[in-house]
């Protein structure tokens, strides 16, 4: 069994997507071990508890980041999770964690690396950068994680088009699109090539 972990922090649309493909049977072989959130209220915990997978909110408050990072950590191993999933985590890895899970965690940005990506592009922030820029398309890249902010490997990228008469909003609804479609796909596909090895 080819066990994955979400780090969520958000409204968890791509968790949704991933538990969506497991209920419709396409993800044989691959098992949702937890889904563990730095928020409390986080939608995507909500969401993962009600569809009776196992959730867990770990407290940021008076912890470092190395501290928190290696407490999550720990849970992860516990559980043998062989990839860990980011999905709307608003949290910067830290160096350590990376290292204790090389080639083991990936996360979905949506924009097109190299362009709109790094420290500052986050969230809508993204959107309103590619209107701004009047970009004719953008998209999504899924990556592994490494310890710089979204420099890691990329899995896979897809573009759609910016419309004239896009607004932030319908822009994230169009990149969602695809990173709930590919996102699953991407998980299918690191699972296999593990069953290969």
């Amino acid at each position: 069994m080819f066990k994955i972990a979400v780090l969520a922090s958000t409204n968890g649309t791509d968790l949704q997507a991933i538990i969506d493909e497991m209920k419709a049977g396409k993800m044989n072989g691959i098992e949702l071990a937890i889904v563990i959130s730095n928020k409390a209220d986080s939608y995507a915990l909500q969401r993962a508890k009600e569809q009776g997978y196992k959730t867990l909110f770990i407290d940021p408050k008076n912890k470092t980041r190395e501290e928190f990072d290696k407490e999550i950590a720990e849970i992860l191993t516990e559980e043998k999770v062989d990839l860990i999933v980011l999905v709307g985590y608003m949290r910067i890895l830290s160096a350590d964690f990376v290292r204790t899970f090389p080639k083991k965690i990936i996360n979905v940005h949506p924009a097109l690396i190299p362009k709109f990506c790094g420290k500052n592009f986050f969230g809508a922030n993204v959107h309103e950068s590619v209107l701004a820029a009047k970009e004719k398309e953008t998209g999504m890249t899924i990556h592994y994680v490494e310890e710089g902010v979204d420099t890691g490997e990329i899995l896979l990228q897809k573009s759609c088009p910016v419309l004239p008469t896009d607004t932030p909003d319908t822009l994230k609804a169009r990149v969602q699109s695809l990173e709930k479609h590919w996102y699953p796909e991407v998980i299918r596909m690191l699972a296999k090539k593990q069953d290969q090895k």
